[in-house]
């Protein structure tokens, strides 16, 4: 290479082989700067001997200053880019998706959908056209499209099979073919450990999966039999594994309605008791770069996180868990550190029924090395059985309330949120949400005695839209 200066602001380069570089030295006085291979100089004849052996020299020449040559370019080595392979295997629950950066993996999460068959959001988005783009504003999802992976928690079965579970207020079951919705939504993996998975019972669940399947579309947290219920999805994206566990503690009864998976029937997978979980997360974690939980809990219509789901968060964290999602309440509650790992404790609604609900989609960006880059919550609106981008001043409310219903997390003007030193909840522990049940009438006499408030466990669903007859007017039609 030749580099020729003519003044200051002109360059002409011109490519030598080494012997016509030679022969450029007979009109100049140049300098040679090589590679130390002893004490004496190299003469012309070495030069010409070594010079197939060597790069082309590169010549430098600026005016008034002697030419330099150089014997040979450093070249820098540029990091391997992990070629993306195809791979679905919903056996071992393996799976791949190619990233939009390949320095980066990013992860979405939203809290319930249902779209279970003669209810509120089915209801509209049919009269809609049944086009997804009339129900879920284009901002919301742009945003669930864009991310790498997209989870969403599926809160009823795919299924025309099985009766309702006896004495449940509240079932669902959506028509199988309907499962592209969840795709055309931008949806990557659902999560079905939650107390509506078994709404019809097995057969239901049991075509639930198959539906899944057939459909290309993995999900954690359940299954034909204790092993597949257990067992984490993993997922490769620019050479490093993301893996996925769901389990859920609804409803918290020795013998529920929603039944755990045992070696040889269908269930879900229960964190009552952590064991399983946490022996899952751990299987997660040993496999894989960086670990999901992805968990049912908690009690519906109150933003007041129970001491039950701070133990449970604390054992997924020591577990291996990297990022800790929750859902169930219904509606959003605050988000907490367990030493450096994030906590979402409850993303609320997020396609469910027709109520006015604040929701969010909470986005996760690993960098280059797989570990938590950076991790946001993005505020939504449930509103009119659809779900629609916050304006700038919903955004600014939302994100607001959400400082004072959280703990040791910051969360800036956009949404980012870091960890804090400092406990920043101000609920003085009253349940703060405006999803929050009417208070009881105060009696009469002030002695009287106040009947118990059922246990949380016996609490009942927060309706998702059932026939108009079982319903108040909110859970059926659009406001």
């Amino acid at each position: 290479m030749l580099n020729v200066s003519f003044g200051k602001k002109r360059t002409v380069t011109f490519v030598l082989a080494a012997s016509l570089a030679l022969s450029a030295l007979t009109a100049c006085d140049v300098t040679f700067v090589m590679p130390k291979t002893g004490t004496s100089s190299p003469n012309e004849e070495e030069i010409k001997e070594n010079a197939s052996d060597i790069p082309a020299p590169v010549i430098s020449i600026e005016n008034d200053v002697p030419p330099v040559i150089t014997a040979f370019e450093e070249e820098t080595e540029e990091e391997p880019v992990a070629e993306y392979e195809e791979i679905y295997d919903p056996e071992n629950k393996v799976y791949s998706v190619a990233t939009a950066d390949p320095a980066s993996v990013t992860l979405g999460f939203v809290g319930d959908v249902g779209f279970a068959a003669g209810y509120a959001t089915i209801n509209k988005y049919r009269a809609n056209g049944s086009d997804i783009h009339n129900s879920i504003d284009e901002g919301v999802l742009g945003k669930m499209q864009s991310v790498d992976i997209m989870m969403a928690n599926n809160e009823f079965p795919y299924s025309d099979r099985g009766t309702p579970t006896p004495n449940k207020k509240f079932t669902f079951r959506a028509d199988p073919k309907d499962v592209h919705i969840m795709k055309d939504m931008g949806v990557d993996i659902v999560g079905l450990a939650n107390n509506h998975a078994y709404d019809y019972g097995p057969d239901a669940l049991i075509d639930t999966i198959d539906t899944l399947n057939d459909a290309k579309l993995p999900f954690v947290g359940a299954g034909k039999n204790l092993d597949e219920a257990m067992h984490p999805a993993y997922f490769h994206a620019n050479g490093h594994v993301i893996s996925i566990v769901a389990a859920t503690q609804i409803e918290r009864l020795g013998s529920p309605d929603t039944k755990e998976a045992t070696a040889d029937s269908p269930g879900v997978l229960r964190t009552l008791d952590p064991k399983k979980a946490v022996e899952t997360i751990r299987e997660a974690e040993s496999n894989s770069d960086f670990t999901v939980m992805f968990v049912h809990w908690g009690t519906e219509s109150t933003d007041l996180v129970e001491q039950s789901q701070r133990d449970l968060a604390k054992a997924y964290a020591d577990a291996g868990a990297d990022l800790i999602i929750g859902a169930h309440p219904h509606c959003l509650q605050g988000i907490d550190y367990v030493d450096d790992v994030p906590v979402f404790y409850s993303l609320g609604n997020f396609w469910f029924n027709s109520k006015t609900l604040d929701t969010c989609i909470v986005e996760a960006t690993l960098d280059e090395n797989c570990s938590l880059k950076s991790v946001a919550f993005i505020p939504c609106i449930q509103r009119g059985s659809g779900v629609a981008s916050a304006t700038e001043a919903e955004k600014a409310r939302i994100i607001e309330y959400m400082r004072g219903i959280s703990n040791y997390a910051d969360i800036d003007d956009d949404g980012i949120v870091t960890r804090s030193d400092k406990d920043h909840n101000t609920q003085n522990g009253q349940n703060t949400s405006p999803a929050r049940r009417p208070a009881e009438a105060e009696p009469e006499d002030a002695a009287e005695e106040i009947p118990a408030l059922p246990a949380p466990e016996q609490m009942p669903d927060e309706a998702a839209g059932q026939p108009a007859e079982a319903l108040p007017d909110w859970a059926v039609n659009a406001q």
